[in-house]
């Protein structure tokens, strides 16, 4: 089998896996949570899977075209397939951050309207008409479903669900248990949640402070490797030549490999680490499902 074939025939691979990944793409998945956000827009997350898998294959047979390397061809696809996976994760810390300000105020305000002697039912819908952007939507959800007489403990949940947070987690616990047993007490309960929640938004500011500039490292080590490759296959073929071979396209690929692996390591400095929710396992009525067991156990114990 000489190089031409062997080329071909990975071409013809490369086109078959991206002619899978588009019909993948354009058809969608199944959603792997249970209890999926409602206003989640399914179809903008295929909108940009399609900007992300077309500019993927774009720039990958550009550089085919360009240089004949279908290893670098591969590698710079997925790297621009990717690229937001790899250089982003700011606007996903901003958002976090932003949400668990909002939930800080929120708090804040649901424990002064219960100060006068409000219930939940009532203290809830009128704390979300001043509430921040970004846990806005959520909350009018929230009232939605209170309007529509569904039980407390239950719209809890899913409101919850909707905010997907670790942080909200552990106000709508304390929301929950007092919408079950109406004990008293909750006033301390939310001043402490409010408190513990600006905390660890002052951590959170800091560290997020504290990995911009590993983020800014990442994007420089990677843009300075790209254009010196880049400078190389263009201006000095002769220097280049060797890897347009196959075993030159195998040192190639273990090359890239490193670089990926080098690449990965340092996304993973520059990602944040959050708990994980403790009432996903949760039903809407407040009980906890217990895999391989028909009976709930209440939030209560």
């Amino acid at each position: 089998m000489n190089d031409r074939t062997l080329l071909a025939l990975l071409c013809g691979a490369v086109v078959g896996g991206a002619a899978l990944l588009l019909i993948v793409a354009i058809r969608g998945t199944e959603p792997k949570d249970e209890t999926p956000s409602l206003f989640r827009n399914r179809s903008a997350d295929n909108r940009r899977n399609l900007i992300r898998l077309g500019a993927g294959i774009a720039v990958g047979l550009v550089v085919l075209v360009v240089t004949r390397w279908l290893v670098l061809a591969i590698a710079l696809g997925l790297l621009a397939g990717m690229a937001d996976r790899f250089f982003g994760g700011t606007g996903e810390e901003r958002r976090a951050i932003d949400r668990l300000d909002a939930l800080a105020t929120w708090t804040e305000a649901l424990r002064d309207t219960i100060a006068g002697a409000v219930g939940l039912e009532q203290a809830i819908p009128a704390t979300a008409v001043n509430a921040a952007p970004a846990i806005k939507p959520s909350l009018n959800l929230l009232v939605d479903r209170l309007r529509i007489r569904e039980p407390l403990p239950s719209a809890l949940m899913r409101f919850a669900d909707d905010l997907n947070d670790p942080s909200a987690d552990l106000i709508v616990a304390a929301l929950v248990l007092n919408a079950r047993l109406r004990g008293p007490g909750l006033r301390e309960v939310l001043s402490a949640l409010a408190d513990s929640a600006r905390e660890e938004l002052d951590v959170r500011r800091k560290v997020a402070a504290e990995r911009r500039s590993t983020r800014r490292s990442v994007q420089v080590v990677v843009a300075i490797t790209l254009i010196m490759a880049a400078g190389l296959v263009l201006f000095n073929p002769t220097y280049m030549a060797p890897y347009r071979s196959f075993i030159g396209q195998a040192v190639l690929t273990i090359v890239i490999g490193l670089y990926a692996l080098g690449l990965l390591w340092l996304r993973r400095l520059a990602k944040i680490e959050v708990p994980e929710r403790f009432l996903i396992g949760m039903s809407t009525d407040g009980r906890l499902n217990r895999p391989g067991n028909d009976r709930m156990e209440t939030v209560s114990g």
